[in-house]
């Protein structure tokens, strides 16, 4: 008798530690499969959250010019997965006052590196409002050069440029300028 009753007691304890087992294996499973289901950028919703700073320029119709020329870059990316940025985005109206013919020669293949540094040069890293750019004297551009900000009538003046709305993003802040800023050459 005392041997069934060990036998019977050996059973279930075996039986209780295969059903913790199973359950431990379905939890590992399940968190393994929401990681690999839940990892990168593909799965972020996208639906709900602030359009990025590229999203806003390509939806913007007064922005088709800044929108190739990013494109010509092949800088998308960089306007979509780092932030924050400040972006500072001319308008169609701003790319025509360029001298006649400058938009095109930037946008053939043989001058991409031109085009990249000068559309760097309207990218600063970190979210600045308008209010924060009235307190700064120069923004260090993300092609490193330096870009000058006045305070003209209380309004931060970049570069030349006056800010004509400015639209918060997921990934910063995009203020419409009403010109395009040049980098001076570089030596």
């Amino acid at each position: 008798m005392k041997r069934v009753f060990s036998i019977f007691t050996m059973l279930i304890l075996l039986s209780s530690i295969m059903s913790c087992q199973k359950e431990s294996t379905n939890t590992e499973s399940t968190a393994a499969s929401e990681s690999t289901e839940r990892t990168g950028q593909a799965f972020i919703a996208d639906d709900g959250s602030k359009p990025n700073a590229l999203q806003i320029a390509i939806g913007s119709k007064d922005h088709t010019t800044l929108v190739a020329a990013v494109q010509a870059a092949k800088l998308e990316n960089a306007l979509v997965n780092v932030g924050p940025l400040t972006v500072f985005a001319p308008t169609n109206d701003a790319f025509k006052a360029l001298p006649e013919g400058t938009v095109e020669t930037l946008l053939k293949p043989e001058n991409i590196d031109k085009l990249k540094d000068i559309l760097e040069y309207h990218v600063t890293p970190g979210n600045l409002s308008v209010e924060i750019l009235t307190k700064l004297k120069k923004l260090g551009q993300a092609n490193n050069q330096d870009v000058l900000v006045e305070v003209v009538d209380g309004k931060p003046v970049i570069g030349g440029a006056n800010i004509i709305a400015s639209v918060p993003a997921g990934n910063g802040i995009v203020h419409v300028v009403d010109k395009v800023l040049v980098p001076a050459e570089k030596k």
